[in-house]
């Protein structure tokens, strides 16, 4: 992802809705600072993995979509695999939580609810920033 233009304004590519933050701010209390990376497929579909912050590492090849805004000290970074990223440049994510069984690998998955995303296509206005 390249720097952001100080010209223009930041795009905002994730959000998080209420019921996602109070589950953050629990999982927080147990886990300490918390992160996702966005699934690129396999076992866990397209599903948002939630880890303690630094335990899922990120690199080069990942790019940081933004940060979640829970209510905490501190707020939640949200990143993707750069590959994914090239299909998904042009959509908002947002991060939400149902019931029901999420995978093993996420934070969430004793507590009987999942984290998912629901996404659209950001407008052209969006997309540039403006």
């Amino acid at each position: 992802m390249s720097a952001p233009d100080p010209g223009r304004a930041e795009v905002e590519r994730v959000a998080v809705t209420d019921e996602a933050a109070a589950l953050l701010r629990e999982l927080r209390g147990t886990h300490g600072p918390l992160m996702f990376h966005q699934s690129g497929g396999c076992c866990d579909g397209s599903s948002p993995m939630c880890y303690p912050e630094g335990e899922f590492r990120v690199g080069a090849a990942d790019v940081h979509l933004g940060d979640l805004d829970i209510g905490a000290p501190e707020t939640v970074p949200v990143w993707m695999s750069r590959s994914q990223f090239d299909l998904w440049s042009h959509t908002h994510l947002t991060i939400d939580v149902v019931e029901g069984r999420g995978s093993g690998f996420s934070v969430e998955a004793p507590t009987g609810r999942r984290f998912l995303v629901r996404s659209r296509l950001m407008s052209d206005e969006e997309a540039a920033g403006t």
